[in-house]
């Protein structure tokens, strides 16, 4: 079955939807002194967006006042696996329950070794489960100037850790928002306020399953 990339993670997350049974309701969930801490790059933290508008914060007006779910936002514009990797303590903190993660996109922009990013998303996966911490892993897919090869090893290694760790996968982060100009801002990358309000729906049944699990 020969699926063009976009249909194909759509299929995936479709399917990814029944699994989970359905959305936990927000509403059902007591998360009282629970501190979900999301580790990204310029997509969670918010590069171009007015304040309280990045997809932390989003969540946080979601969950915090309802379910007393503390949610920050550890993202770093810019920011790599491996800048990810070499920040993961102190971005945590001692009372850190789960973690969204959500890195990889600056490494296929920058053509970092696929190995590389994975060796990286790896160990910090790892690092998670050793402190019993919730995973979400957040998927990425390598633009399409990088070549198919490079995209096909890139794409494939969020899907594989997620197995390989059995955590949480949310497959493609930007999914419903990539290359949909309305949707981005003018440098066609980062996602708009619109996005982020995609972002929030599309990802919003992984996140409260990462929660149920938590909570």
């Amino acid at each position: 079955m020969n699926l063009k990339p976009h249909l194909y993670y759509g299929l995936v997350i479709f399917l990814s939807l029944l699994a989970l049974g359905g959305p936990t309701h927000a509403s059902n969930l007591q998360c009282d002194g629970k501190k979900l801490v999301i580790l990204g790059d310029s997509l969670v933290a918010g590069y171009g967006l007015p304040p309280g508008e990045a997809y932390p914060e989003k969540l946080a007006s979601i969950f915090s006042e309802q379910n007393g779910l503390e949610v920050v936002n550890a993202g770093v514009s810019g920011d790599t696996t491996s800048g990810g990797l070499a920040r993961l303590e102190w971005s945590l903190g001692d009372d850190t329950d789960a973690v969204l993660l959500e890195l990889g996109a600056n490494d296929a922009l920058r053509g970092i070794p696929v190995e590389q990013t994975r060796k990286n998303l790896d160990e910090i996966i790892s690092k998670l489960k050793l402190k019993s911490i919730n995973v979400m892993l957040a998927g990425m897919m390598a633009p399409p100037n990088m070549g198919g090869a490079y995209g096909q090893a890139f794409n494939a290694i969020y899907p594989e850790l997620a197995e390989k760790h059995d955590v949480l996968l949310y497959p493609f982060f930007l999914d419903g928002v990539a290359a949909e100009r309305d949707l981005n801002q003018s440098d066609g990358i980062h996602p708009n306020t619109k996005g982020i309000a995609v972002i929030v729906e599309r990802s919003l049944p992984f996140v409260e399953k990462l929660l149920a699990e938590t909570c």
